[in-house]
């Protein structure tokens, strides 16, 4: 009978997973993981330092959907990765990590880049792993594939022996890797979703405000359904920017502080009251708030709700959307008054930035920078902004119109980010 090695096992996985890229330096132990990678079709793209193939896998996932995968050499290689993977973490992106380590049978010996790089890595992944069977690398690599998408989404990393990557199985003895065919998409209970639609009917000053989590349940559509069919206005997080197109007649980009002070009612779907909402106070204290959320223990983390809906963005959007139809008390026209004072609290706040898009200043003010970028990129435009101050005027000057397609530090603020989200998202 045939034998085979871990890293062909790896491979083959990977294939199955449907990775269509590998980003990586290429180094001891991992070669021979993007060697058979690239056998079976799988692009390989060789970058200069781990920290960038890292972000670019992390870009990728952010455009694509899919988790990005990244490999790198042992100790220093793989360690090169952290940060980008601390950022995948902060963002809760899809990602798996190959990380490159010394032979497990001289762990305590002081061998060559001996290092627990499964501890370093285990406070910025969504879970670590340690294979210690060649065998069993389909059955774990499926399982890190589940675990980084599933539920809320976050990076995994899996410590990638030399002596279990080169090992050798007979095939008969390999662990089948086991998948879900189908996806769970978990709702709210029937009580939850008739109680949300009371807050909000019962409402003057209504706020819908939509992050990662429905971005990564392409949510777009029925994010955009529900705020038609309410007529309520909505903002968006740095990860969510682009799920309706900010050109809308309820987007009211600069507004936003004015709507979170005054609203009386906030429907949160998929977003955290971390730093960006100081932890909830930036929203006014006598607002009701409604949180959707499909990891449970982020309902009323730092602050008071009044409903907490446990499940997929998708799914619970859909279900407030049919639950307000059936209602009546809201449509299309409601919110009138409010609809028309955020409209001119926009207008207010554009019109005072104008004369900083277009100032004369020399050096270039970085705002008339974005503003001359603004007129000559296509709607459909991928934009990748860097971290620190560039992404503030970024954010404040450079609209976006498709999901995905505004990549940026987010809320770890991390700089440098730029080239590799670019890369990666092309």
């Amino acid at each position: 009978m045939a034998k085979v090695s871990g890293a062909e096992l790896i491979a083959r996985t990977l294939k199955e997973e449907d990775v269509e890229n590998i980003f990586y330096i290429m180094g001891g132990p991992i070669y021979e993981i993007v060697n058979h990678a690239e056998d079976l079709g799988i692009r390989g793209i060789d970058f200069r330092h781990e920290q960038a193939a890292a972000m670019a896998a992390h870009g990728y996932a952010r455009v694509s959907g899919k988790p990005g995968v990244t490999t790198a050499a042992s100790g220093p290689g793989t360690l090169n990765l952290l940060t980008g993977q601390y950022v995948a973490y902060i963002d809760r992106a899809p990602m798996v990590t190959l990380g490159g380590a010394g032979p497990i049978e001289d762990y305590g010996r002081d061998a060559f880049q001996e290092l627990d790089q499964v501890s370093i890595f285990e406070t910025v992944s969504k879970a670590t792993m340690r294979p210690t069977e060649p065998g069993r690398y389909p059955e774990q690599i499926s399982t890190a594939f589940r675990l980084a998408t599933q539920g809320r989404p976050g990076p995994v990393y899996v410590d990638c022996a030399e002596d279990i990557l080169y090992g050798q199985v007979e095939e008969d003895d390999v662990v089948a890797a086991s998948r879900a065919n189908v996806r769970v998409r978990p709702g709210a209970d029937a009580e939850g979703i008739a109680e949300a639609i009371e807050m909000l009917a019962g409402a003057s000053n209504p706020v819908v405000i939509a992050g990662g989590g429905a971005h990564w349940s392409q949510a777009g559509e029925d994010l955009q359904k529900f705020v038609e069919t309410t007529n309520i206005p909505f903002f968006t997080t740095p990860m969510s920017r682009g799920l309706i197109p900010e050109d809308h007649a309820l987007s009211f980009l600069a507004a936003r502080s004015t709507a979170l002070r005054e609203a009386d009612a906030i429907l949160i779907v998929g977003t955290r009251m971390n730093w960006i909402y100081t932890f909830g106070r930036r929203m006014g204290p006598n607002a009701k708030i409604i949180q959707i959320d499909i990891e449970s223990s982020e309902i009323g983390h730092n602050r008071d709700v009044d409903l907490g809906l446990v499940g997929d963005a998708r799914t619970i959007l859909r279900q407030l959307t049919a639950a307000a139809e059936t209602d009546g008390r809201l449509s299309s026209d409601s919110n009138a008054e409010w609809v028309a004072t955020m409209d001119e609290a926009n207008r207010v706040r554009e019109q005072r930035s104008q004369e900083m898009l277009n100032t004369s200043q020399v050096p270039i003010h970085p705002l008339r920078l974005c503003n001359e970028i603004r007129n000559v990129i296509d709607r459909d435009a991928i934009v990748t902004i860097d971290g620190n101050e560039i992404l503030h005027y970024g954010r404040q000057a450079i609209p976006v119109y498709y999901p995905g397609h505004r990549l940026n530090s987010g809320p770890s603020g991390c700089m440098g980010v730029g080239l590799p989200y670019a890369i990666g998202a092309k």
